[in-house]
C-alpha cells in the first residue's frame, strides 16, 4: 500500500529541487524519495544496547598506550631500526 505525503515549500526551494531532480534525469517526487532513503541510510543502525556492548567488548582489550607522539615515534625508530638490519631479522 501507498502513502502520500506533502510537504510545503517556498518556491524557490521547490525550483532547487526541480533542479536537483532534473540534473539527475528523475521526476521531483523520485529525488525525493532517494533523498528520504540516503538520510534514513545515514541514520544510526542497531539499537543501543548492542552499541554500548560493542564498547565495553572493546575496552577489554589491552595494547599500547600512551601519548600518541611517544608511541609514533616509537614506530618510527621500529621502522628504521629495521631498514638496517637484513631480511633474516624478522623486522617489520
Amino acid at each position: 500500500m501507498t502513502k502520500r505525503l506533502q510537504v510545503l515549500l517556498e518556491d524557490p526551494e521547490y525550483d532547487a529541487l526541480q533542479k536537483a531532480a532534473a540534473a539527475r534525469g528523475v521526476s521531483v517526487a523520485e529525488w525525493v524519495r532517494q533523498a528520504l532513503l540516503a538520510a534514513r541510510r545515514r541514520e544510526s543502525s542497531g539499537d543501543m544496547d548492542r552499541k554500548l556492548d560493542a564498547i565495553r567488548a572493546a575496552v577489554r582489550h589491552t595494547g599500547p598506550t600512551g601519548q600518541i607522539e611517544r608511541i609514533g615515534a616509537e614506530v618510527e625508530r621500529g621502522y628504521l631500526a629495521g631498514l638496517g638490519s637484513d631480511s633474516t631479522s624478522g623486522g617489520y
